[in-house]
């Protein structure tokens, strides 16, 4: 190894960072990851400008940035065409059975965390979601203050025009689809995934 060659990033850190950048939301600080891998934030820093080299010198779809105070992948500036294309294709095509779900679930609770969408379909919810947030449909509007502060969702104007209302207070009361016989108790929030296990059953 010629000194002006990097050492090689270790394999496991490597893994653990890589893991943790793929599913973040938003830029996570180097001191955050610190806390998670359990290493010294000034080998995080070298590891993740490393990997931030290596990015673009392998050429990949996708770059590592230190923005915001934090790091996050994102898409290489050269893919953004093939990007546009696949995030706007079929979007005048019709919703899955998931993503339609989850926007009822939206546009009656929120604003709403993904974690209790989840709770409340008994399914996880992050792909329809993402859907809904490519369609224009739905969008985080903030912050939960709880714990991990999770993300608030909330309708747009683009779903309010898709169904031609002013406001969601014109939605349809939910007692119009629901029988006319006593409901059974409302599980608890954590409790759904539970009770949609039973009914299938």
């Amino acid at each position: 190894m010629t000194r002006s060659e990097p050492a090689r990033l270790d394999a496991e850190l490597r893994l653990a960072l890589e893991a943790i950048l793929l599913v973040v939301e938003e830029p996570v600080s180097a001191n955050t990851l610190a806390q998670v891998v359990e290493v010294g934030e000034q080998p995080i820093v070298d590891a993740l400008r490393q990997l931030r080299r290596e990015y673009l010198d392998d050429g990949h779809g996708f770059v590592l940035r230190e923005v915001g105070g934090g790091w996050r992948l994102y898409t290489a500036p050269q893919a953004a065409g093939y990007v546009e294309r696949w995030v706007t294709r079929d979007r005048s095509g019709g919703l899955s059975r998931a993503a339609l779900e989850t926007l009822a679930v939206i546009a009656y609770k929120q604003p709403v965390t993904r974690g209790t969408v989840s709770d409340i379909r008994g399914v996880d919810a992050d792909g329809a979601v993402r859907t809904l947030l490519a369609r224009g449909l739905v969008e985080a509007i903030g912050r939960e203050d709880t714990p991990g502060q999770p993300m608030l969702y909330a309708t747009t104007t683009t779903f309010l025009e898709q169904l031609g209302i002013g406001s969601v207070a014109d939605l349809p009361a939910l007692s119009v689809f629901t029988p006319s016989e006593p409901p059974p108790d409302e599980p608890p929030v954590d409790g759904y995934r539970e009770a949609r296990r039973h009914l299938q059953s």
